[in-house]
């Protein structure tokens, strides 16, 4: 009996068959194939490295003087930084947040301890364009702010919407103070 010969496909003195091993050999092969096509198509979705670069902006914001606002881009888009007097301050704050059409108040639309630093995209929420306000001696509006001169919106100090055909208030984006002078915008 010890002579005999097993047919094909029997187990061998392993346990493990040729078919077996065949099969396994076939789906790791099949595997690698695979990982090999797909990470390609995985990484190509990735943010290229100039996207990379423009996804934060920083900022130092202590050489802007209270009452005056500076324009810098992240992500392409135009952003005002606005060092508000007290002045200004407590004239945004006693507007009634009811009479706005887009309510907020200063307090949700900066970072606490940091109530003189607004910080907003440049960008008219009517039509997209660039509102004026932020330079020296451009038009800020009747409320002192910024001027949409595309379509006649104005906004205040607090880059809300006060008249004109824009539907909310200037988005702020988001942003940290990562030092008492440096924001990091992103």
């Amino acid at each position: 009996m010890a002579d005999e010969q097993r047919p094909l496909g029997e187990e061998g003195t392993d346990g493990v068959r040729r078919r077996d091993f065949i099969h396994i050999a076939a789906v790791s092969f099949a595997g690698v194939g695979a990982v090999a096509a797909v990470t390609p198509l995985v990484y190509q979705m990735a943010p290229a490295a100039d996207v990379l670069a423009l996804s934060t902006t920083e900022l130092d914001v202590a050489a802007i003087q209270p009452g005056q606002a500076i324009k810098t881009t992240w992500r392409k888009q135009p952003v005002f930084v606005r060092h508000l007097t007290a002045e200004e301050i407590a004239e945004a704050n006693d507007v009634p947040s009811a009479d706005l059409r887009d309510p907020q108040t200063l307090a949700e639309r900066t970072k606490p301890g940091k109530e003189a630093y607004l910080i907003t995209l440049g960008v008219c929420t009517h039509l997209g364009c660039v509102p004026l306000g932020a330079a020296e001696g451009e038009n800020k509006g009747e409320y002192g702010g910024y001027f949409c001169p595309c379509h006649g919106s104005h906004y205040d100090t607090a880059g809300r919407i006060r008249k004109g055909p824009a539907p909310t208030n200037l988005v702020v984006p988001p942003y940290e103070f990562t030092s008492d002078t440096a924001v990091l915008i992103g």
